[in-house]
C-alpha cells in the first residue's frame, strides 16, 4: 500500500518520526467536530455509511489497537496484529450511543498513549516488524504501522466532514 485511492493520502514512510506530533495535532480538529450537535453526529447519510460519530469512535479505537500492537512488536518478534473488529464494535461497543463529549475525551487520551508509544521508539525500533493483515497478510514496519495510523486520522477526518456536509446540504 503506497498510496489511498479514495483520500489521496500518499505513504511516505520517512513521516514516520513525526507522527507522535501529527497525530496529537489532528485530535483537535476531531474535537471541533464532535462539537457538533449530538443528532447530527448520530446521523447517517446512508444505512451502510457510518455516522461522524461512529467514525470518530473507530478512530479512538485504531489509536488504542495501534498502540497495542507497537508495543507488541517492542516485545515479540514478528506478532501478528489481528484485525479489530471495526466492523462488529460499532454495534458491540454501542458507537451511536456514546456521548460525543465522552468519545472526544477519549479520542485525546488514546492520541496521547499512542504517541507516546511512538516517542519512544529508537532509530532501530522503526524497523522492527509485526504481520499486517490488511489491505493483505504482510510483514510491515513500525514505520509503516505509523505512517498508516496518520492516514486512518486523515481519512476519517474527510469521512466526518463527508457526513456533517451532507447534513448541512439536506438541511439548507
Amino acid at each position: 500500500m503506497t498510496a489511498c485511492r479514495e483520500c489521496g493520502f500518499a505513504y511516505d514512510l520517512s513521516l514516520a518520526p513525526a507522527v507522535s506530533e501529527l497525530a496529537r495535532g489532528r485530535i483537535g480538529e476531531y474535537e471541533g467536530m464532535l462539537g457538533a450537535g449530538s443528532a447530527v453526529l448520530r446521523r447517517r447519510s446512508a444505512p451502510e455509511v457510518w455516522s461522524a460519530l461512529e467514525y470518530a469512535c473507530h478512530v479512538r479505537d485504531v489509536l488504542l489497537a495501534q498502540r497495542e500492537r507497537v508495543l507488541a512488536a517492542r516485545r515479540c518478534e514478528k506478532p501478528v496484529a489481528e484485525p479489530m473488529g471495526r466492523d462488529e464494535r460499532v454495534d458491540h461497543d454501542g458507537y451511536a450511543e456514546q456521548r460525543p463529549a465522552d468519545v472526544a475525551r477519549q479520542l485525546r487520551d488514546a492520541a496521547l498513549l499512542f504517541a507516546n508509544v511512538l516517542d519512544r521508539l529508537s532509530p532501530t525500533d522503526w524497523d522492527r516488524t509485526l504481520v499486517y493483515t490488511y489491505p493483505e497478510r504482510e510483514e510491515r514496519s513500525l514505520r509503516w504501522l505509523a505512517v498508516h495510523t496518520l492516514h486512518e486520522l486523515r481519512h476519517h477526518l474527510r469521512d466526518m466532514r463527508c457526513q456533517l456536509d451532507s447534513h448541512e446540504v439536506q438541511l439548507g
